[in-house]
């Protein structure tokens, strides 16, 4: 007899061979156009973090002029291009430096004047959580450096948008594991940080990137998978109780997350391609091409597999299982089966959100993925536990409120705002934005 869904079977490792090359493409091309698009000299490139900014005169870049960045053990001089940009690599973040522009290399007759301020050409640059900074000296009678809220609102939208779409791919996974074994996954973190780690080994053993990403994403699913079959199937089949896979789930976590650290140390490190510079769209928006594709990725992803989720076999009978197990099992649907191929696609999920993440944060850090759970579950639970348009419509709404929220707050404090609006909201809604109202309890 052929089980519902055979025929599609032998087509979903060539949908995904497919969605892989294509992801892979796109990324290897970001990065190949955004190394030639940074056509200007970086002092101290090998450093994580970035100091940069612009000089202009009545809106007219200024090269060669000099600057001097100072702070944390830098003391360096950096030269403005033919765009009047420049950009200095810094050791720290968290962190503050000095930026001096030498009055002397100013064209005659022209200076920094400002009569609020007795050293208008010394500035303070705070490297935040983010590991960039933008320091701009703007000359020029009626010129100012001053963003407008409409602007900076626009700007954090769109970051937010970025992020939450990237936050969705990985919250997509976590949901469908929980809709079709119960399973709050702690260690989902971790394998968004395999995604990472795994493409950083494969470039320091010199596979291009191009290579080393369709491979993360690849060997992603196939943790996913032997994480079903060698832990978490025979633990069903014991019929062990939820809470304690969960606790099972914790140690995972923890102890994938010290086998990070032992390989690639306590620092932060960075992907090929992560210092390239941002392009001025409009307004105060600014973003490198490997953001733009990123997003792009993104939309098609999720795209591609909503269209899964909807209109195949499988996709039908993963959302029939989570809805209610026992009855899908008695309509003849392999649950097993299914259950494995939702932690195949949740692995490979994972692994492509680690990798936009390392190149959204920047970097690559052994406990990345822990600042990234308590988001996921967020997003989750927001939409609706067990349903993945609910995952996603929670990561939009969770990416939004981590961006637009930096308007008011710290940018410190911003992974701590969506956890306010989630126990505000599911007091008023405990079942989440699309979830139902009999998933509760």
């Amino acid at each position: 007899m052929t089980r519902p869904g055979a025929p599609l079977a032998t087509r979903l490792p060539r949908t995904i061979a497919l969605l892989v090359a294509f992801v892979a493409a796109l990324l290897s091309l970001a990065v190949m156009f955004g190394a030639t698009a940074a056509s200007a000299d970086v002092v101290n490139p090998d450093e994580p973090y970035r100091v940069s900014g612009n000089v202009q005169l009545d809106g007219n870049p200024l090269p060669e002029i000099t600057l001097t960045v100072t702070g944390n053990g830098v003391d360096e001089d950096v030269v403005t291009d033919e765009e009047g940009k420049w950009a200095v690599g810094v050791p720290e973040r968290n962190a503050s430096y000095t930026v001096t522009l030498d009055e002397s290399s100013l064209p005659e007759g022209i200076a920094v004047v400002d009569e609020t301020d007795d050293t208008p050409n010394v500035k303070e640059a705070e490297v935040g959580p983010g590991g960039r900074v933008t320091v701009n000296f703007f000359i020029g009678e009626g010129t100012r450096n001053v963003t407008s809220f409409a602007d900076q609102l626009i700007e954090r939208v769109i970051n937010g948008l970025r992020f939450g779409l990237m936050l969705a791919l990985a919250a997509v996974g976590l949901s469908l594991v929980y809709g079709t074994t119960g399973l709050s996954n702690f260690a989902h973190g971790e394998m968004v940080t395999f995604g990472a780690v795994i493409t950083l080994v494969f470039t320091q053993i010199s596979i291009p990137i191009y290579v080393a990403i369709p491979l993360a994403i690849v060997l992603s699913g196939l943790v996913g998978f032997l994480l079903d079959a060698g832990l978490w199937r025979p633990l069903r089949r014991r019929r062990t109780g939820i809470v304690q896979l969960m606790i099972v789930s914790i140690g995972l976590s923890l102890a994938a997350r010290y086998v990070f650290q032992y390989f690639i140390g306590g620092s932060t490190t960075q992907l090929p391609g992560a210092d390239i510079r941002p392009i001025q769209l409009f307004g105060s928006v600014s973003l490198t091409v490997i953001d733009m594709i990123s997003t792009a990725i993104s939309i098609v992803v999720i795209v591609s597999f909503a269209a899964w989720l909807l209109l195949t076999r499988i996709g039908k009978a993963t959302r029939a299982i989570s809805d209610n197990p026992s009855l899908a099992a008695a309509s003849g649907i392999d649950v097993d089966r299914v259950v494995r191929i939702v932690w195949v696609l949740a692995g490979g999920l994972a692994g492509l959100a680690g990798v936009l993440y390392a190149y959204y944060r920047p970097g690559i850090k052994w406990d990345m993925g822990a600042e990234f759970l308590l988001l996921l579950f967020s997003a989750v639970t927001l939409g609706g536990l067990g349903t993945a348009f609910g995952a996603l419509v929670g990561s939009i709404v969770i990416g939004l409120i981590v961006e637009v929220s930096t308007l008011w707050i710290p940018s410190d404090l911003k992974f701590a705002a969506p956890l306010v609006v989630l126990i505000i909201i599911l007091l008023f809604r405990p079942q989440g934005i699309l979830g139902r109202r009999e998933r509760v309890g």
